[in-house]
This record gives C-alpha cells, structure tokens and sequence, in this order.
C-alpha cells in the first residue's frame, strides 16, 4: 500500500508544481488555444490561454510510477513490469498524437489541427502496437498483460477472440475512449476531475485483484491478471497527476490540458480497462464520456437525416450552457454524475465478486 501512496503523492506534487512553470513558459512561447467560432460566446474570452498542458499530466504520471519503484527498490520484485510500461507507452502516444494536433493549432492559428485520418492513423499505430504487445509476454503462469476474451468485470468466457479480432477491437476501444475524452475537454477541469474519479475506481479493482490474485489465492472469485499491483501503481499515478494539474485548471482556467492530455487520459483509461479485463465495466465507470461522445453522434446522425438538431448545440455540456446553466453548474452536475457512475460501476464489479463467493 505504501507504494500506491506514493506514485499518488509523487505526480500529485509534480503535477502541482510543474504546471506554473509550464503555464509561464507556454505563455512566453505564444501557446495559447484557439476557440472554435461556432462555440460559445462566453468561450471567446477564453482564447490565449496556455494549452498543451497535458504533457505535465503525462510527465506527472511517469514520474509518479517511477518514484514508487525506486522508493521501494529494496523490496523483492520491485522491478517495473510488461504491464506497467506498456500502459505508459499507451498514454505517452497517445497523448504525443495529441500534442501535434495541438501543436498544428497554435501554429496555424486554428481550432482544428491534425485532420480526422491523420489523428486516426496516429491513434491506429498506437493502439494497434499496444495491443500486440499486451498479448505477448507472459508471466511464468503463461498470462499476458491483455486477453483475447472480451471482458466485462472479468473474461466472458464465448466471447473469446483471435489474436487478429482482439487488436481490431482494441484499437476501436482505445481509439473511442481517448475521443470520447477528447469530446468531454470542453469545459474548465471537466475532463481532469471526470477522469481523476475514473482513474480511482481503477486504483479500488485492480488493487482488489491484487489482494484476490488466483497466482497466490486459488479461490473462488480469484482474477487472472498480470502485474496487478503495477496497474494499481499507474492508476495512482494518473489519479495524482489529474488532480495536481486540475489545481490549476478549475474554472477559471489558467491552462488548458490541450489534446495532448485528453487523448492521453483516453488513452491510458482504456488501457487500464484492457489489463484489468474489464473492458465493457468502463462504459460504466466513464459513462459521461460515453454519454457526451453519443450526444455528438446523435446530433450529427439527426442533422445529416433531417437538418434538424436535437441539442442546442454538440457536445452535450455546450447545449447545457445554451440552455442557461453557468460553466461551474455544468462541471460540478457532470462530475457528480461521474461519481455515481464511478459508485454504480465498483457496485457491479463487486457484486460480481460476492456472487463467486456465495454472499
């Protein structure tokens, strides 16, 4: 438990103290976010601020996994694992897409920057190489970081998959999830405390499977994962890292955390879900940002069939504040709605677990 402290401490204070800094050397460089037109009008003011600050959440997040190693480095096994470097390359790519998309912005003096294939061919290497490598390496029991079963709060057992359908399907999963973050960065801290609450349902499942790990508890209800505790070690880490950047980023803003944090985020809660199987658990715990990602599908599928719109305006939080509610009122409702379902979500992945165990 010690070392869950501090891959938590370690990125929260990196993160607090790294963020200043990036914010005067962001502003000295002229990197301040472009606003889309079409937004609005209380968004314009916003324009100039210092984006690309999720390169201080992805730092953060490393730094953080690697103090809790070398802290620890007297311990038995302390090293880093498969698992936990592969989620760390997962959220390093990720959020490096991002950071040229954000990047392209500023330089063109734009709210768009990579177009729609390059940002997907960016997340399709990515992901495609994640996924590869989380089906090999395995442990001396033979288990690798990531199944080929689809998984819920565990491996569905008929939904199993070829190596060739899993990595299709992981890429679509990581690609959606780090969109569907990306649709949700509209607002003041929205994303990072949206995904701070994730990042901690992850921190309570996969430190469970830890402590219920078949590898030293053949029990009934016991889990089959690779470097549980590693992956308790990364979602600390990013907990801490977005809740330190979030000490800056809450309304009003004096960074913004760009594509490059939100692509990361995505990217790297995605990854948390694969490893820990428990892929389709994550359309619960991170239901706004599925909520969000289908309010823009709706809106576009409507408008495309009928020209009509069925939101004041896509993503859902924007045709809140159409509709009269201010941008704290907003965030703070859609946090809350991320703790519930955060709580709903640890709900079924522990009811699951007192149904192996006859409770």
């Amino acid at each position: 438990m010690r070392s869950v402290l501090i891959a938590a401490g370690f990125s929260l204070i990196l993160s607090i103290l790294l963020t200043p800094l990036a914010i005067r050397a962001f502003r000295r460089q002229g990197l301040g976010q472009e606003i889309r037109d079409d937004g609005p009008e209380s968004h314009l003011s916003k324009k100039g601020t210092p984006t690309m600050g999720g390169t201080v959440i992805v730092g953060a997040t490393v730094g953080g996994y690697v103090a809790a190693h070398l802290f620890l480095s007297d311990q038995d096994n302390w090293g880093f694992t498969a698992t936990g470097l592969m989620l760390l390359f997962l959220m390093v790519g990720m959020g490096t897409v991002g950071f040229l998309d954000d990047y392209l912005k500023i330089r063109h003096r734009r709210s768009l920057g990579l177009n729609k294939t390059a940002k997907l061919v960016g997340q399709l290497v990515v992901g495609v190489a994640f996924a590869v490598l989380a089906i090999n390496f395995p442990d001396s029991r033979g288990v690798t970081p990531a199944s080929t079963v689809v998984s819920y709060v565990r491996d569905i057992a008929p939904f199993a998959l070829g190596s060739v359908a899993f990595v299709i399907l992981a890429y679509l999963f990581i690609a959606g999830f780090s969109n569907a973050v990306n649709l949700t960065d509209g607002l003041d801290g929205l994303a990072a405390g949206s995904s701070a609450m994730v990042f901690a349902s992850y921190i309570f499942i996969s430190f469970w499977q830890f402590t219920h790990d078949c590898a030293t508890e053949a029990i009934d209800g016991c889990y089959t994962v690779r470097d549980p505790l590693d992956v308790t070690l990364v979602a600390a880490a990013g907990l801490g890292a977005c809740l330190g950047f979030l000490w800056w980023n809450t309304s009003p803003a004096r960074i913004f955390m760009g594509d490059t944090g939100s692509l990361a985020l995505g990217g790297l809660l995605s990854g948390l879900a694969i490893v820990t199987r428990t892929e389709l658990l994550l359309v619960v715990l991170g239901g706004l940002f599925v909520a969000v990602t289908l309010s823009v599908v709706i809106q576009v599928a409507f408008f495309r069939a009928t020209r009509r719109r069925v939101f004041r305006m896509a993503p859902l939080h924007h045709h809140f504040e159409l509709a009269g509610w201010t941008e704290n009122t907003v965030i703070v409702r859609f946090w809350l709605v991320t703790a519930m379902a955060v709580a709903f979500g640890i709900g079924l992945f522990y009811a699951d677990w007192l149904n192996f165990v006859g409770l």
